[in-house]
């Protein structure tokens, strides 16, 4: 027996309800698009980002040339004055002891015009030593006496040797000419103070 006609479904209702469905398909279909979409532009935007990033670095470093020395001078000058200062405290020699006053009064005036300078050329020094200056006040710092003057005797004239060979070089070879300039006015006192030390190390008859 069929069902009454108020219980079958109209054809024209069963095809709209397919068209509807039809449809909705396809504006999700299309709104999902759109959300791939945004996510391969957003996708390409930070790798843009990125890309311009490392360009602007790279140019910030080949505008300064000398930017490997100002960070090693800024880094030698902060060890210089940590580990003189440490020498005021633990050395036995009232050599060492002066010669530890000397490098923090030094090469504390040389720090403050090197981030003078490096300031007006927007050029970035790091704010501590590096690690292995670090390691070696460390290293310093669990001696006294006898044994603390020997090793940091020593260690100023490699420290000193070392300086003076890369500050010769940018007086010499350097591109920026403040920085030159800065090389050479501070070359005298790495000297002076190579010579001193070396005459401590002979007076208490320690070898470098």
């Amino acid at each position: 027996m069929s069902p009454p006609p108020s219980a079958r479904p109209e054809p024209n209702k069963r095809a709209k309800r397919v068209v509807n469905e039809a449809q909705t398909t396809a504006r999700y279909k299309k709104r999902y698009s759109i959300f791939l979409w945004l996510q391969e532009m957003a996708g390409m935007k930070i790798a843009f980002t990125g890309i311009t990033a490392l360009l602007l670095a790279s140019a910030a470093v080949a505008g300064s040339p000398d930017s490997s020395f100002y960070k090693n001078a800024a880094e030698g000058g902060m060890s210089e004055v940590e580990l003189g200062q440490l020498a005021q405290q633990k050395a036995a020699n009232p050599s060492v002891k002066d010669f530890g006053a000397m490098m923090v009064k030094d090469h504390s005036a040389a720090n403050d015009k090197l981030k003078a300078l490096a300031a007006s050329k927007q050029v970035s020094l790091p704010d501590s030593p590096s690690m292995m200056q670090k390691a070696s006040k460390t290293k310093l710092n669990m001696m006294s006496g006898e044994s603390f003057d020997k090793s940091y005797v020593k260690g100023m004239i490699d420290d000193h040797k070392q300086d003076i060979k890369e500050f010769q070089k940018e007086a010499s070879e350097g591109k920026d000419p403040d920085a030159r300039a800065f090389a050479s006015a501070t070359l005298p006192t790495l000297q002076m103070h190579l010579e001193k030390i070396q005459a401590i190390a002979a007076a208490a008859g320690i070898k470098d």
